[in-house]
């Protein structure tokens, strides 16, 4: 669905019934998003418009970890339908070898499999639906009931919570280090042709971080200091529920 400029007033958010969203007996569901850009032609006889798609988001971070520089527009341009011309980025991915090079964090061989998994197909048993064609999509297992927000895991599927990232993706989830950990092997099972996903996340994988703390069950106040104060947390009771981000410069609070 492409993002277009419109003056309609915005529609209040509201929550869509499970059996209007999944069909065909499959409770899994897979969902993509697009912005466009409006052109004219300078032919002065043709009035006419199109839409040209610029960027695409399914899961975070695929352009900007896995997608190549030369592919990077190829794959904004591009529907998830034809993703298979890309699935090189996704089993010899460079970002280990980044992390490897500057941290010492020795990566899991390849072929990466077990990222096909998480980026192209969905997790088998998790959130992979039956005949699946590879396509970068965020993918959700609608018959996997939400945990409650003081029992979310903050890692999603690798601290043991599947009602969390990569099946679907929370407020409260720390993408972000997921994605590091799972590059490193989280999901990496052993294998002679490279690294497999494996039913069960390992039980030691490299706890990398980006240092940011995102978790619902964590206050900050406005200039990203932790704090006790239970009015802070990242969650609101009512509409609109999640608060103002963390401010992008120390110092400075949110008018």
């Amino acid at each position: 669905m492409a993002a277009k400029r419109s003056s309609a007033p915005a529609m209040p958010a509201s929550a869509a019934p499970i059996a209007c969203l999944a069909a065909g007996g499959s409770p899994i569901i897979g969902a993509w998003t697009t912005a466009s850009e409006r052109v004219f032609s300078d032919d002065e006889d043709d009035q006419g418009e199109t839409w040209r798609q610029l960027s695409r988001l399914g899961h975070p971070l695929v352009n900007e970890l896995v997608i190549g520089i030369n592919d990077k527009d190829k794959f904004n341009g591009s529907e998830p339908k034809h993703d298979g011309q890309f699935a090189k980025y996704v089993t010899n991915p460079t970002l280990p070898v980044l992390i490897n090079a500057l941290f010492g964090v020795a990566p899991p061989p390849a072929p990466r499999n077990d990222l096909v998994t998480v980026f192209l197909t969905g997790v088998t048993g998790l959130n992979q639906p039956k005949n699946v064609t590879p396509s970068e999509m965020l993918r959700l297992n609608t018959s996997i009931a939400p945990t409650a927000e003081a029992s979310q895991n903050h890692l999603g599927v690798i601290g043991g919570d599947n009602a969390g990232f990569p099946n679907g993706r929370r407020p409260g989830d720390d993408v972000v280090d997921v994605a590091l950990r799972v590059v490193e092997g989280a999901l990496c099972g052993t294998s002679p042709t490279g690294c497999a996903f494996s039913t069960a996340p390992l039980a030691t994988f490299p706890a990398l971080t980006d240092g940011a703390f995102i978790n619902a069950t964590v206050a900050y106040t406005p200039e990203g200091a932790l704090t006790s104060d239970p009015s802070l947390r990242l969650f609101r009771p009512t509409f609109p529920y999640l608060r103002l981000p963390l401010s992008g410069s120390p110092g400075s609070t949110h008018q």
